[in-house]
């Protein structure tokens, strides 16, 4: 293990060397490290992490990507190994980490295991903590490097492997807890959601090396013009579809916390680089790098929209950190720029009518790329700059937020030809639910409600045919209710007494 360490530390600082050489002052590099774990001591061995490490490596090659690949780590190592991607990943880099192996989640942080981890058992918890690595951490790493773009992917969704025949298990749960709140810049995917496992293998015929999360994942990240959003939703729908086939439910879920769009293979279809094969590793700037919807100026203050919806279309409205005088705006590169008129108020910083800072799209507006510009207190015109608006997410963006502003009203109790539960405000903000579950008198929610489809011409309006209240015995308590969102995250459970 020391030799390998030895070659991969030597490894790192040549391939250092060679960029310092080659490429241009702060080029930025693409960086990954993949980390396969299958020889545990003293928990369950795994068959295919390892090879799922190695096919990720080789698919990251071929995007232009300087790989470190490191297979059956023990704690030393793997802390050895991170310390060595520290070192070979610098400010504006995009770094991408890949593990297969075991997780384990212990109150909502996840830890990744190394080969020696212990086998704990009941009341065990810190002797797990302090073996393993804590995934948190990996991405404080990369930001601690100032990295433009930090992408995790876990192929670690499996069973608790502490569980044993006679002994009670660690308290915790096997694969990983949902990443909801991650930093700016950060990209995660897992290879199953909560409370799902994920699948080795379809069969016991079934002889292809990788997982089935694996053996999609490297297949979509190849794609030309696809960016990080529709991998992840291609490998989610795959993979849904392939577990489906064995009557198995397991559905990837990804956390997007980029500003900018990220495509790995090239820009947009049609771009004559976009599927170029990656040239030596030597040469890794030859591949154009994550394309970025950038502004026509260098600007810091570039402007950030919000998205809300409401019956009678769009509000987007416009947050600029610069004192404005005006600003204008329109759909897409061509075109004559609208002024957004002025409010009857004055802008303390300028003395001057406040511009309006929002505008108004119809109900039925299509994905597109709104160019924002503004006149700054020099009386000069900055921009256009890019907000792109994608209706679909925005809307579940928009519904997502208000449920969780308004969790207190997510049921009601009402007492009328008996005892009856209204979830009316889940049925009014469910295009952005996936599933409501509620426990009667319980705190594990155990029963699925039914919502109607999610209607984007109109969704806040609940059909006339759907019941948006459940009939509970007169005796009835409480009511526990857990969502879980379109994204795969899943909420806090919330208690309603009567």
């Amino acid at each position: 293990m020391t030799s390998w360490l030895s070659r991969l530390l030597a490894a790192t600082a040549i391939v250092a060397s060679c960029i310092t050489s080659t490429a241009p002052a702060h080029a930025e590099k693409r960086v990954a490290l993949v980390v396969g774990n299958n020889d545990y001591r003293n928990v369950p061995k795994l068959q295919k992490a390892v090879n799922d490490a190695r096919t990720m490596g080789d698919t990251l090659k071929q995007l232009g990507f300087t790989v470190m690949v490191a297979e059956n780590q023990n704690r030393q190592a793997f802390s050895q190994t991170l310390l060595a991607f520290d070192k070979a990943v610098d400010a504006g880099d995009t770094a991408f980490f890949f593990y297969a192996g075991h997780g384990f989640e212990i109150a909502g942080q996840n830890f990744l295991l190394p080969t020696d981890v212990p086998a704990a058992t009941e009341g065990q918890e810190e002797l797990v903590r302090d073996a393993s690595i804590l995934a948190d951490r990996i991405i404080e790493r990369m930001q601690n490097r100032k990295v433009r773009t930090a992408i995790l992917v876990f192929d670690a969704c499996r069973n608790n492997p502490f569980e044993r025949a006679g002994t009670r298990a660690v308290a915790g749960a096997g694969g990983l807890a949902p990443m909801t709140q991650l930093p700016e810049g950060v990209f995660s995917i897992f290879s199953a959601g909560p409370r799902q496992t994920a699948l080795d293998r379809l069969s016991n015929d079934d002889a292809n090396p990788n997982s089935v999360f694996t053996r999609t994942f490297a297949k979509e990240i190849t794609q030309p013009g696809a960016n990080l959003v529709q991998v992840a939703q291609r490998t989610r729908r795959a993979v849904s579809e392939l577990a489906e086939t064995v009557r198995h439910k397991q559905i990837p879920v990804y956390f997007d916390q980029m500003v900018d769009d990220v495509f790995l293979n090239g820009m947009v279809q049609g771009q004559p680089d976009a599927a170029k094969p990656a040239e030596p590793l030597q040469k890794l700037a030859a591949l154009p790098p994550v394309q970025r919807l950038q502004p026509q100026n260098d600007s810091m203050n570039a402007p950030i929209a919000m998205f809300s919806r409401h019956n009678g279309g769009w509000t987007v409205v416009f947050s600029i950190a610069d004192p404005t005088l005006g600003i204008s705006w329109r759909i897409g590169d061509s075109g004559d720029f609208r002024e957004t008129g002025f409010m009857d108020t004055l802008d303390p910083r300028t003395r001057k009518r406040m511009p309006n800072p929002s505008v108004e799209l119809p109900a039925d507006a299509p994905a597109a790329i709104i160019q924002v510009r503004y006149v700054d207190t020099n009386g000069e015109l900055q921009g256009p700059f890019p907000i792109r608006f994608d209706p679909e997410a925005a809307l579940i963006r928009d519904q997502r937020k208000i449920l969780d502003m308004t969790a207190t009203s997510w049921l009601s109790f009402r007492e009328y030809n008996g005892l009856l539960v209204y979830y009316t405000h889940l049925m009014s903000y469910r295009c952005a639910i996936r599933e409501v579950r509620v426990g009667i008198d319980s705190a594990v929610p155990d029963k699925v409600l039914k919502m109607p489809p999610c209607n984007t011409r109109d969704p806040s309006v609940i059909p006339h045919d759907a019941q948006p209240y459940l009939k509970l015995a007169p005796a009835t308590k409480s009511v526990s209710v857990e969502l879980t969102y379109r994204d795969g995250s899943v909420s806090e459970i919330k208690s309603f007494r009567r």
